[in-house]
């Protein structure tokens, strides 16, 4: 075997045989658990910089908005805990609503039903976060107004119209 051969396959082997043992160390597990929310935001990211870069049409904001919301949440999950998704569920409204404002924000023919669209998907992740961090306060609150805009359209004394103290119309 020629000496060239030789060190290619040796490098081979070498690195085969490194690959597997930190298999067997659970190296390649604790990178998996570790960073598997980048498998989401690098694309996200990815779909910016080719639009920034001008290779991708504004179509491409909006998975890329999607993927990088999507993408900072599980990262924020995976590091502190998935008990953090009891508050930041509603992001999965946002995402879409954030790619779909990039797109009519930046698109070239600033498509309105789709900027409106997408202001409606913001608001109500916006509303939603809210919710969620009032958590059951929330209902109690929200009792409490509908119980006091009842009572005030039941009990306000409704205003005079026009009607002047003493005049009579002929």
């Amino acid at each position: 075997m020629p000496n060239n051969n030789k060190k290619a396959v040796g490098i081979f082997i070498l690195t085969a045989g490194l690959i597997i043992l930190l298999g067997q160390w659970g190296v390649f597990a604790f990178l998996g658990r570790v960073f598997w929310p980048l498998l989401i935001l690098i694309p996200g990211v990815a779909l910016h910089l080719a639009f920034a870069a001008r290779t991708l049409p504004a179509w491409a904001l909006v998975p890329g908005g999607t993927l990088t919301v999507y993408g900072i949440v599980f990262s924020l999950c995976n590091t502190w805990g998935f008990g953090l998704i009891e508050v930041l569920w509603p992001a999965f409204v946002l995402g879409p609503g954030i790619g779909l404002y990039e797109y009519a924000l930046l698109n070239t023919q600033r498509p309105k039903g789709i900027y409106y669209a997408s202001l409606g998907l913001i608001g109500l992740s916006m509303i939603l976060f809210i919710f969620s961090l009032l958590g059951p306060f929330f209902l109690y609150a929200f009792s409490i107004i509908l119980i006091l805009a009842g009572a005030w359209l039941l009990f306000w004394p409704e205003p005079q119209s026009g009607k002047s103290s003493g005049w009579r119309k002929m």
